[in-house]
């Protein structure tokens, strides 16, 4: 209806538990949301930009009935590739991730007060951002924030992805939700081992 505006959908996600952080790790976390223009794969080898485009068709087509819009889906691929790569994880980890989080719905909420793709709580928004968690609902800000947090658990837990997404989620220590993720990631790993 015009002029109506709609409520976001809810979503799934666990309540995660706000932790203290020490202010070389809130430092370093702040460094790492902070904003740029939204980014555009780089390669240095004709090989990684063509193993780029490979993924991008492969995993738009798979894509395609939740973000039907040509233009909407490869900006969302390209920043998600972006983000996941600038922290260190797979492009088919966060795509799970988002899936089994929001089901690609942007402006997603969960009953705990997560918000969008990846679900950011809005206390990390105080914690590491400018405040504002109505920002976690901008496509870059949220996978930024999404891969830096899981970035930051996946080395609190010293590489392992399992207790990592628990702790993303808030259900540590509880295979439902890693589980979930592992299988959802199958769906979106179609990167050759060139792919880098």
């Amino acid at each position: 209806m015009a002029g109506r505006r709609r409520q976001p959908a809810a979503a799934w996600a666990g309540g995660q538990v706000e932790e203290p952080l020490g202010d070389s790790v809130r430092s370093a976390l702040s460094a790492a949301v902070a904003n740029s223009a939204p980014p555009k794969p780089e390669f240095d080898r004709p090989e990684a930009r063509a193993a780029f485009q490979w993924w991008l068709s492969e995993v738009g087509e798979r894509l395609r009935p939740r973000k039907p819009d040509p233009v909407t889906r490869v900006e969302f691929l390209e920043t998600l590739w972006y983000e996941a790569k600038r922290a260190g994880l797979d492009p088919s980890v966060v795509l799970g991730v988002i899936q089994v989080e929001s089901a690609f719905r942007k402006y997603a909420i969960s009953v705990v007060g997560a918000r969008g793709y990846m679900q950011v709580m809005p206390f990390w928004a105080r914690l590491i951002g400018d405040g504002d968690p109505a920002r976690l609902f901008h496509m870059q800000t949220n996978l930024r924030f999404g891969c830096v947090i899981l970035r930051h658990y996946l080395d609190t837990e010293r590489g392992d992805l399992f207790m990592a997404l628990g702790r993303y989620n808030g259900s540590r220590g509880r295979a439902e939700y890693p589980n979930q993720v592992f299988a959802a990631r199958r769906r979106w790993d179609v990167a050759p081992a060139s792919l880098g």
